[in-house]
């Protein structure tokens, strides 16, 4: 029974982790197309999710767990754009360094793991539920 309630809790640990990653790579989709609001000033800058790993001394198990919510430190991508409040003496306007392509296969890719952590939750949960019923 108790490796049981280890595989709920590695797997609601997986979930809460991937939720995590969910909505920071949503954050990070809604400001793909950001720029700078005043000329030198930086744009939105993209963030990444980190996991690590907890030891749950009372089950015994290793749980994940997000380490760290960190920001990306590539370019900025410039767009001519004279007109724009922040266009620099050229006419370049900072872009953010979001790419909504890998935004979103990162997201098809914690999405995934998410509803791999879902079912096997719920494959325990059914599991746990015959038990009892043998018991009876």
């Amino acid at each position: 029974m108790s490796e049981l309630l280890k595989s709920l809790d590695v797997s609601a640990s997986g979930m809460r982790a991937q939720g995590t990653r969910l909505r920071v790579i949503s954050e990070n989709v809604a400001n793909a197309g950001s720029t700078a609001q005043v000329p030198g000033e930086d744009p939105y800058r993209r963030k990444l999710v980190t996991f690590g790993s907890e030891l749950n001394r009372e089950l015994g198990v290793e749980l994940v767990d997000v380490k760290r919510i960190s920001r990306d430190t590539s370019e900025f991508g410039n767009r001519y754009e004279p007109n724009h409040p922040a266009a620099d003496a050229s006419g370049y306007v900072r872009t953010s360094n979001v790419n909504s392509v890998i935004e979103m296969a990162d997201m098809r890719e914690a999405q995934r793991s998410y509803e791999a952590n879902l079912k096997v939750l719920q494959a325990t949960r059914r599991m746990l539920q015959q038990t009892i019923e043998l018991l009876r």
